[in-house]
């Protein structure tokens, strides 16, 4: 029998030794050792590829069989790396549970909130009565308003935010000893990302549970983690106390993951306009009834007025549900919306689909999440072209163009044969900005490009953005609830809240002068400590 109870400490409930995960010749995780205490917060940190997520797959024995894993990892008796499927089973939500980075594809589509949280009870021998109680306690323990009111709710039909509750709910059902969380709050505006952690710390207080954070952002980290292990490329670069880390980092690699300085927004003269926004609004039916009536609107945007200059960066930020992206989405005409957008002298709201075809080689949208908008069929290759195909080029000229992408978004030419799950999430953002550069666009729209991604690879994807701007004259609708990226990149800022502009001023004025106190707020809350 092996005993992990050291009597100097109090209790270890979770022991990592010598851990090593391989993939054929690749190690992919070298020599991780750790001890996790009752109550106590381990961050694991690091670039993307690192091995933090790998490493805590292994933990509950979630790893593919083609991975080689060696090492213990000590659960009181028993070594979790030798336990069958049965016995896995019986640790996984009781002993150890885990929130995962992305709710709206950890949360079944097709299940309601109901019984995606009560499930694990009701395999428990629940009876529904108790296990609807059960869940609406754990809604009111997440601080989810209106919990009843939820059960019958599908994932898509909760906000960001929303989600993340519902799947710390769903880890929590069963009262884990630890709580494993994979980037908790990757996707969330600053505001929801400050009460995510805080709601996570309370609940890890009140239950005296133990909790690894695993975090590309280092002021999360710093707020609420008692001890940090920094990953580099499947090896420990160092590990100790936060204030150690912080205060005194011994690897250069580590003193980068903590450099936040993004750069400048570069100063542009006065220049053209090439987008004005007049009174645009967007607002959504809600149908009720057999006959699916329209019994009301919800108003997503306020009408709002904007212009954009040629080569000029503006910001758009602003909570969970602000309505930056119902803006975005209208703005390239992939929802309807009232009012004037005129691009290049032309009013979009006025244009039908065959007109609109042509320009939209013009305007090119990126969204936040390039795993899910790229096609895992398509190649590098594919996917750049993919646009190209609607011009009259020979297959010489769309080679060529690609080629070209691939330089703006510096990736190398080798990547064409590559697939998107063959790619790292920088990469992955690097060849969805390749297939909208390659249309030549006046404007891009940027929706939340850098919140998946760690602080190392935000820092390249801006100063490429930045590069791009300055050489090629794009315009930029930059979406973003990180101030300190929107600062590097963007010469104004346009805050939105609950549909409404709050304020619309130059960066350096926001950032000196916030008019507003959810501004102040805003502010704050993207502040490095």
């Amino acid at each position: 029998m092996h005993s992990i109870q050291d009597v100097n400490n109090p209790k270890v409930v979770l022991a990592v030794e010598h851990l090593n995960i391989q993939h054929e010749q690749q190690l992919l995780v070298d020599d991780l050792n750790f001890q996790l205490h009752a109550g106590e917060t381990i961050a694991i940190v690091g670039e993307s590829g690192s091995g933090k997520s790998i490493s805590s797959l292994a933990l509950l024995g979630l790893l593919p069989s083609t991975l080689t894993i060696q090492g213990q990892v000590w659960l009181g008796q028993q070594d979790v790396l030798t336990l069958k499927s049965e016995q896995l089973r019986q640790i996984r939500g009781q002993k150890m549970a885990m929130i995962f980075q992305e709710p709206m594809t950890a949360l079944n589509p097709l299940h309601r909130v109901e019984k995606i949280i009560g499930e694990t009870l009701l395999l428990q021998g629940w009876s529904k009565a108790k296990t609807q109680a059960r869940v609406i306690e754990l809604l009111n323990d997440v601080g989810m308003t209106d919990p009843e009111d939820k059960l019958r709710r599908y994932p898509h039909e909760l906000s960001g935010g929303q989600r993340q509750r519902v799947m710390i709910a769903m880890a929590l059902a069963l009262d884990p000893d630890i709580l494993i969380a994979d980037e908790p709050t990757t996707a969330l505006d600053v505001t929801l990302q400050a009460q995510i952690l805080a709601l996570l710390k309370s609940l890890q207080q009140s239950r005296n549970m133990a909790m690894i954070l695993i975090s590309h952002d280092l002021n999360l980290v710093h707020r609420y983690a008692d001890q940090v292990i920094v990953m580099n490329k499947g090896l420990v670069a160092e590990q100790g106390s936060v204030d150690e880390i912080f205060k005194h980092p011994k690897q250069a690699y580590t003193q980068d993951l903590l450099n936040h300085d993004f750069g400048q927004a570069i100063a542009i003269a006065d220049r053209p306009h090439i987008l004005t926004l007049h009174n645009v609004a967007v607002k959504f039916p809600i149908k009720q009834g057999w006959l699916n009536r329209v019994k009301d609107y919800f108003v997503a945007v306020e009408p709002l007025d904007l212009q954009l200059a040629q080569g000029e960066s503006i910001g758009i930020v602003g909570e969970s549900g602000s309505g930056k992206s119902s803006l975005a989405l209208a703005i390239t005409r992939l929802i309807k919306s009232e009012g004037e957008i005129v691009l290049l002298g032309t009013d979009l709201n006025r244009c039908n689909e065959t007109q609109l075809r042509p320009l939209r080689a013009e305007f090119q949208i990126v969204f936040q999440d390039p795993f899910s908008s790229l096609n895992p069929r398509l190649n590098v290759e594919q996917t750049i072209g993919e646009g190209l195909g609607l011009k009259k080029l020979s297959n010489s000229e769309i080679s060529q163009r690609i080629d070209e992408a691939l330089a703006k978004v510096e990736l190398p030419i080798r990547f064409r044969t590559r697939y998107p799950h063959e790619l790292s999430g920088g990469q992955r953002q690097r060849v969805a900005l390749a297939r909208a550069l390659v249309l030549d666009p006046k404007l891009l729209v940027l929706d939340e490009p850098t919140s998946a991604l760690d602080r190392t690879t935000q820092r390249a994807i801006v100063k490429l953005l930045r590069h791009l701007q300055q050489e090629h004259q794009i315009s930029y609708l930059f979406i973003s609830h990180d101030l300190q990226v929107v600062k590097a990149l963007c010469q104004k800022v346009l805050v939105l809240r609950r549909a409404k502009v709050m304020e619309f001023q130059t960066t350096e004025q926001l950032f000196l002068n916030p008019k507003t106190e959810y501004t102040q707020q805003l502010i704050a809350a993207s502040q490095y400590v």
